[in-house]
């Protein structure tokens, strides 16, 4: 599959740039087409090769052994916020003219992306479509309940266009060549360009550096305005940016995945931070509400505008169920003040870091039990972890914990989000009382988590369970609690040797569960995959424990596993060791680009180099 990406609009489709069943156009969470396909008299084209850049494909006229193509056709595909330019040349190599139809085949269905991801059946039966075709537009319209969206196709020069697409019947010259143009905009969707990009890329030279300058261009196509997303009454600076988190599926702003992102890509992209901060900072959490798990302090999980969501079949058009995005959303504040030395950004944001302190000592839990807690009988996801599929959480036997879970990563996040938060009190703020009580509490913090998290065998429990039961299962997670601090250095030492260890490193990064235990699986998305994300923050850990030679290891398998793919990191892989003169084997729904994976081999070069 063929992905292309600008902010919140997407397209997926054929080697040939068609959009058939499993692609689309998506603007916004919405697939405003459902079919767009290229054919020359009524027969399909074949695919030549791409351009360096993958807007571009060459196709041909199919033809039989030693039969020269009449002509070849190069189509341009270029995204802007919710359109698509579509550029069609036709090129001779004849003696003589030729007429040649050419058509564009359209339908658009309006599917929500989370229909096209969920088994689950969705009653649209009282849905209004229409299709019209007059004055060279053809216009597709959706209305259900308040919910509309459009889809509208022009031609240049102008075609014949009918409810099927438009048709061009033109004549090309000999030895010449003839350009059509079509133009699909996404109407009910925002349509305002993304801001500049300020910072420079990266320039190519060794495979890490040539990993993280594709790992930027990926993160600058995934750059979405804030004007893009739903948000009434938010005012925000001019030019405010999140990365989204991935194509096809996640292109909004995410609480863990853009805070994550944001901060790998700091010191190559700060403006992506400080719009990350300031967005969830104005959609921080002001009341109790349970359908949505908001509660007041707490930092957003996802943002969505699809129908689904604005309609409430879903819950997540402004959803909170992460248990990690507010300890994450002070750590990245602190971090920020600490790169650039910008205190109107942390003066700015002193309210939402207070009241995000508030929200992990009072409704997330420290007050009460120690420790940062989720439920997992809540609306919408499980687990409110960046392991959020519903089997995650297991035991070394296989057997699945239940809430409300205290989880590994969350501690060392919040252990770190203390931290800097009383450094922030201190030099931005002028608070050093403040400062001294939170530094109490994350050494509180790290005595509790020293007794309570240690395994016999000295590894690091993945969680707590409801039962105040160790969930035993030897997981990636400590990559995560190594790279946060909250380790004292001996135990630190025993974490890195382990997670060094073979079973953890499949040869192309860390599995999220060491092989050979019960609940691993190297096809599974939590249970035994790898995540760049995750191994980059294992890399990290492993370098603040001081294993640099494991750390080095492990990012070369990573940087090798991008470089069979042009430098880009998916989402995730499956677990399957690594062999020689093999390509990493892909997990077979991740997604690509995906923000936190192309921020990876940046967060490599800040630990490495």
């Amino acid at each position: 599959m063929r992905t292309l990406v600008s902010g919140v609009t997407c397209l997926l489709t054929d080697a040939a740039g068609n959009v058939t069943d499993a692609g689309g156009f998506f603007v916004a969470d919405t697939r405003h087409l459902s079919r767009w396909v290229l054919t020359v008299h009524g027969r399909a084209l074949r695919a030549l090769g791409t351009g360096d850049s993958g807007d571009e494909v060459v196709l041909a006229p199919p033809t039989v052994r030693n039969e020269n193509p009449p002509f070849v056709l190069r189509r341009v595909q270029r995204l802007g916020s919710g359109l698509l330019a579509e550029e069609l040349t036709l090129t001779s190599f004849v003696a003589s003219p030729q007429t040649v139809r050419v058509a564009l085949s359209a339908e658009a269905d309006f599917a929500d992306q989370f229909e096209l991801r969920s088994s689950r059946l969705f009653d649209k039966s009282d849905a209004t479509r229409e299709v019209t075709a007059a004055d060279a537009n053809l216009v597709f319209a959706y209305a259900r309940r308040g919910f509309r969206r459009r889809t509208r196709v022009t031609a240049s020069p102008p075609a014949r266009m009918s409810p099927d697409g438009p048709q061009w019947t033109v004549t090309v010259p000999a030895h010449g060549s003839v350009t059509l143009r079509a133009t699909v905009s996404a109407g009910g969707a925002a349509a305002v360009p993304a801001p500049p990009i300020s910072a420079p890329a990266l320039v190519s030279g060794d495979d890490l550096t040539r990993c993280a300058a594709r790992g930027l261009a990926d993160l600058d196509s995934l750059r979405v305005p804030a004007a893009d997303l739903p948000l009434p009454g938010v005012e925000l600076p001019a030019g405010t940016v999140v990365p989204a988190a991935g194509a096809p599926w996640f292109l909004t702003l995410f609480g863990r995945d853009s805070l994550l992102t944001s901060l790998f890509a700091l010191p190559y992209r700060p403006e992506l931070a400080e719009g990350t901060l300031r967005l969830l900072a104005a959609t921080q959490g002001r009341e109790h509400a349970a359908e949505r798990i908001e509660q007041p302090g707490k930092i957003l999980h996802e943002l969505r505008q699809g129908e689904l969501a604005a309609l409430g079949e879903v819950p997540y058009a402004r959803y909170y169920g992460t248990v990690d995005a507010t300890p994450l959303f002070l750590v990245l504040l602190a971090e920020h003040h600490a790169v650039t030395g910008d205190d109107i950004v942390a003066k700015d944001l002193e309210p939402a870091a207070r009241a995000a302190v508030a929200w992990m000592l009072d409704d997330g839990g420290m007050q009460a039990t120690g420790y940062l807690r989720y439920p997992t009988d809540a609306p919408g996801l499980v687990h409110h972890c960046w392991k959020d599929s519903a089997d995650s959480m297991v035991f070394a036997d296989g057997a699945v914990a239940q809430g409300p879970i205290a989880v590994c990563e969350a501690q060392g996040y919040a252990y770190r989000a203390l931290r800097g938060t009383a450094e922030l009190a201190r030099t931005a703020w002028g608070d050093p009382d403040w400062a001294a009580d939170l530094d109490r509490r994350a050494d509180r913090l790290r005595a509790m988590f020293s007794a309570d998290f240690r395994l016999p065998n000295a590894f690091v429990a993945l969680a707590m369970d409801g039962a105040d039961r160790q969930v035993d299962a030897l997981a990636s997670n400590a990559g995560h609690v190594l790279w946060s601090g909250i380790l004292d250095d001996s135990w630190a030492a025993l974490v890195a040797e382990r997670l060094a260890a073979e079973d953890f490193c499949s040869g192309w990064g860390i599995r999220t569960l060491a092989e050979g235990q019960a609940p691993y699986h190297p096809l599974s998305y939590h249970r035994g995959g790898v995540w760049p994300h995750d191994t980059a923050l294992a890399v990290a850990g492993l370098a603040r424990a001081g294993r640099r030679d494991a750390a080095a290891r492990i990012a070369d398998g990573l940087v090798a596993a991008a470089s069979t793919a042009g430098g880009r990191l998916p989402e995730v892989l499956t677990g399957l060791a690594r062999r020689p003169g093999q390509p990493p084997v892909p997990y077979p729904h991740s997604c690509s680009p995906q923000a936190w994976a192309a921020a990876a081999p940046l967060l490599l070069r800040t630990v490495l180099e």
